[in-house]
């Protein structure tokens, strides 16, 4: 029981956390913005792109997957 409640997050760790994980998902928007710009002028053709598009997306699910298991329905987030 003990070890359960020390892998609990408490508010302000949470709060933290959720500021990281913003900082982050705000970066790779832009990393994916500027992705997709350089894929439109390569008229879509250029294959690392592509492969760098998806893997920014797939980090950008993993935040927000992260940031929503943060709102437990008990903390003030």
């Amino acid at each position: 029981m003990i070890a359960k409640y020390q892998k609990i997050m408490n508010d302000d760790e949470k709060g933290k956390r959720f500021l990281e994980l913003i900082d982050e998902q705000n970066n790779l928007q832009w990393s994916v913005v500027v992705k997709l710009s350089s894929l439109i002028n390569s008229k879509w053709d250029s294959v690392k792109l592509k492969d760098d598009l998806e893997t920014l997306v797939a980090e950008h699910s993993k935040i927000t997957k992260e940031l929503n298991s943060l709102d437990d329905g008990v903390s003030i987030l």
